[in-house]
């Protein structure tokens, strides 16, 4: 039972707050007839089931290494499988454009969520008349309140997230049922026949609506990605109790839709009419909600981030550590106040929701396919038909929807792609800058090296005590080591190379001596899943090292391509790689090398 309150907290915020603006966007486009209203309940019932109860909670929440999900897992999930280096290249840009597209939501998530939430302050009495310029200011003092806590972390007040939400969705629940009674018709929806019907009745209209009918599902994908914090029994646990949530309060939209056709925003005009009494404290219920749906959205990018710095394919930015009980725990500064300030952008960008929704479901039915086209080609190659058949239907309704949303590009939806664009050019600029960063080192051969360091060590004169020194691959000595040790004549009687490998699985750091490479030198590797938050100092003294100094390499990139100098401003302007390991600063001496891309 703890785990699922623990879920409904931390996974279920995004998709358990769609209900409060997808009914009102969609028929902002819709003539609320009652074919109309059946025939979205019915495509809004089997979304759910299709994308996220089969799609995530089902095939995607089996394939998982040691527990963790998420579009890096499924990338190194497929990788072994697959031969051919284009094949691997393909594999490789859909996982970069997969977490892209992540972080692009993670934009559009908290400002759509607080808009909306806010939004309903026009049914108190007495505020019918408050300026659309006040709700954006409002939700935009919730944003930077919310955004500046991250520095404390949520350890604090996590606990409470659960139970809030968990009273969010009986609240759901018990709205739907009550306005099911007043029109009972509507589980007509439940039959899918109504929602195949609506689209082939509608055409291009009803085509068009699925870009909207969508955002029932944004979010569906934290079930995947959040469930190594949980593990994947905890999370179908609680997504069934969601799910009956959600289809009681989408219903309940519905069948108040068909009594009071001319409701504009239908969710809190639904509580007005019910339960007018308690419509301030459940508009203020779903405020809570909104922050909370943002708050696992935000922990949830410093996750991603994390990972993309652990396996190298963004700059190491500078994490904080805001637990000292729980590592997943963890604060990424540079990416908090991005997000903010895209987010509040965002809010005076469009001002309202329904116009903010022109923006949404881009990226979240692009993340959705690509994971639907990754768990396909696995149940191909793992040769698993039931599977494959599954997750390629499950595939067709994600592009199904995905180019539904194109017709959003010119009305806002670029704001996504823009907002995605800026990690993917990180990414692609970061990762190619370092392949051609290593090809243009002047790496001195392995054999080389050590005839000059056993001709060196044996005759100049050496420093008490142990040096590390970093580097990737011992068969490449990097031009920082050479420089140190023969041209400034720095020669420790403890020279150790150091090397932090990343690991496939996503937890568990070990250190361990490899074999000694001559007298005076030696290697240490230290290993780590790409989730862990290692200490390499703990790691190292468990080993018995105790350096007197740690030697790191700098380059001095000097370009002509503007592709290369916006890779060498990068490298200038981000912490050191180094400064992710938590080594003490006062021991730490980086050799600066000149090097011409």
């Amino acid at each position: 039972m703890t785990g699922i309150i623990k879920a409904l907290g931390l996974v279920f915020g995004d998709i358990g707050t769609s209900p409060i603006y997808t009914v009102t966007v969609v028929f902002l486009l819709l003539q609320p007839t009652p074919d109309n209203i059946i025939g979205v309940m019915s495509l809004i019932v089997w979304t759910l089931v299709i994308l996220v109860f089969i799609q995530y909670n089902w095939l995607a929440m089996g394939l998982s290494i040691r527990g963790e999900g998420g579009t890096i897992v499924l990338r190194e999930i497929l990788a072994p499988l697959i031969s051919g280096k284009k094949k691997t290249v393909f594999i490789t840009m859909l996982s970069f454009v997969g977490i892209s597209l992540l972080i692009g939501d993670g934009v559009i998530t908290p400002a759509i969520s607080i808009l909306s939430a806010v939004e309903g302050s026009v049914l108190i009495p007495g505020l019918e008349k408050i300026s659309e310029g006040t709700i954006v200011f409002f939700a935009i003092l919730i944003a930077v309140v919310l955004f500046i806590f991250q520095s404390k972390g949520t350890e604090k007040i996590s606990f409470a997230f659960g139970p809030i939400m968990c009273v969010w969705f009986l609240s759901l629940a018990c709205l739907g049922v009550v306005s099911l009674y007043e029109a009972p018709e509507i589980l007509k929806a439940l039959n899918p026949y109504y929602g195949i019907n609506f689209l082939f009745t509608n055409g291009w209209k009803g085509y068009i609506a699925l870009g909207e009918i969508i955002l029932c599902a944004t979010g569906g994908e934290a079930l995947y990605a959040d469930m190594g914090h949980l593990g994947a029994q905890p999370i179908r646990n609680a997504w069934k109790g969601v799910f009956v949530a959600l289809i009681l309060s989408y219903l309940g939209q519905g069948a108040f839709l068909l009594k009071h056709p001319a409701a504009k925003n239908v969710l809190f005009e639904m509580v007005f009419h019910y339960a007018e009494i308690i419509y301030t404290p459940f508009l203020l219920l779903s405020i809570v909600a909104t922050v909370i749906a943002s708050q696992a959205m935000i922990s949830g990018m410093f996750s991603i981030i994390y990972q993309a710095i652990t396996i190298r394919i963004m700059p190491p930015l500078k994490v904080g550590y805001t637990s000292v009980e729980r590592k997943s725990q963890i604060y990424i500064g540079s990416v908090n106040w991005f997000l903010l300030v895209a987010v509040i952008f965002i809010m005076l960008e469009f001002g309202a929701s329904h116009r903010l929704a022109a923006a949404y479901g881009l990226a979240v039915t692009g993340t959705m396919t690509i994971t639907g086209i990754m768990m396909s080609w696995i149940f191909y190659l793992k040769k698993k038909p039931l599977y494959l058949m599954l997750s390629l239907l499950v595939t067709c309704v994600d592009i199904l929807y995905l180019s539904a949303n194109f017709y959003k590009i010119p009305h806002g939806g670029y704001w996504s792609l823009i907002l995605a664009t800026i990690p993917l050019s990180m990414i692609l600029i970061y990762t190619q800058g370092q392949k051609r960063l290593y090809r243009v080192t002047n790496f001195m051969p392995f054999d080389n090296f050590i005839k000059k360091f056993n001709a060196a060590y044996s005759t100049a004169p050496r420093i008490g005590g142990t040096a590390l020194f970093l580097l990737k691959d011992i068969r490449d000595i990097p031009p920082y080591i050479t420089q140190t040790m023969f041209s400034h004549g720095i020669m420790y009687d403890d020279n150790i190379f150091i090397s932090i490998m990343s690991r496939n699985d996503p937890f568990g750091a070990v250190g361990f001596f490899k074999e000694d490479i001559a007298k005076g030198l030696r290697s240490f590797e230290i290993q780590a899943g790409y989730m862990e938050l290692i200490s390499a100092e703990d790691i190292l003294r468990k080993a018995g090292i105790k350096e007197r100094a740690v030697y790191y390499g700098l380059e001095d990139i000097s370009a002509e391509n503007p592709v290369w100098k916006i890779f060498s401003l990068i490298k200038k302007v981000m912490p050191t790689f180094i400064k992710f390991y938590e080594f003490s600063p006062e021991k730490l001496h980086g050799v600066v090398a000149k090097v011409k891309m």
